[in-house]
């Protein structure tokens, strides 16, 4: 488990592909509960060690997970995911290069629980949710682009999904279109950035998780 910054209220690590973040019905250990023992071992603590879940990622995603370490600035940021005071950056490699080298999606997302996945619509539809995001390319390849994404909006495989409906399927996400997956079960998708005010000493914080030791994703980035 990699910790990309620390203190005595919030621990942001970097999830790998393949983790989860929460137990399911998988059964499989979720990063939770490592960061629990962690805890436990580091600071020597006693009894249950108390972490607040407040927010996720897909299990093939990597990148940042925020964690509450206090009830205290679990409830505060809470409040801040909610009214979108965490911001959130997001790198893509896909497949097609976007048409256009930056923009901002609008879409209209209709989830569909059985299949776990979302279906994008240029309409608004009955049970849909508007789902925005912007995006920018900041690197290519003869094959592949990588964007850069900025959520306005939170929606279930929002970035998955709507980058997919421009025609862009994120390497490796068969769900969403991609033409053969990744060796390791991964989509090239990561939680690259997160920046916010912390919730109890009032000061900015920002972190930034590594670039996965991947030779595409280490290619598209040695230019930046």
């Amino acid at each position: 488990m990699e910790v990309v910054y620390e203190d005595n209220h919030i621990i942001i690590v970097n999830k790998q592909s393949g983790e989860i973040v929460q137990g399911d019905k998988t059964g499989d250990r979720p990063l939770s509960d490592i960061v629990k023992d962690y805890i436990k071992e580091k600071y020597a603590k006693p009894g249950a060690v108390f972490l607040g879940v407040v927010h996720r990622l897909d299990r093939p995603v990597s990148g940042l997970v925020v964690f509450a370490r206090t009830s205290k600035a679990l409830t505060r940021l809470n409040k801040m995911f909610a009214e979108g005071e965490v911001h959130k950056t997001y790198w893509a490699i896909v497949k097609n290069a976007p048409r256009e080298s930056e923009g901002t999606l609008t879409h209209w997302l209709v989830r569909n629980e059985k299949q776990n996945k979302s279906y994008a619509y240029d309409q608004e539809k009955p049970n849909a949710k508007k789902a925005i995001l912007n995006y920018r390319t900041i690197a290519h390849s003869d094959n592949y682009s990588l964007l850069e994404v900025n959520l306005m909006t939170g929606r279930h495989h929002q970035i998955r999904c709507q980058l997919a409906a421009m025609g862009c399927p994120i390497k490796g996400d068969l769900k969403y279109g991609a033409p053969r997956s990744n060796p390791d079960g991964s989509i090239s998708l990561m939680a690259r950035r997160v920046a916010f005010i912390h919730p109890v000493s009032k000061e900015p914080v920002t972190a930034e998780a590594p670039i996965p030791n991947d030779p595409l994703w280490k290619a598209l980035c040695t230019s930046l």
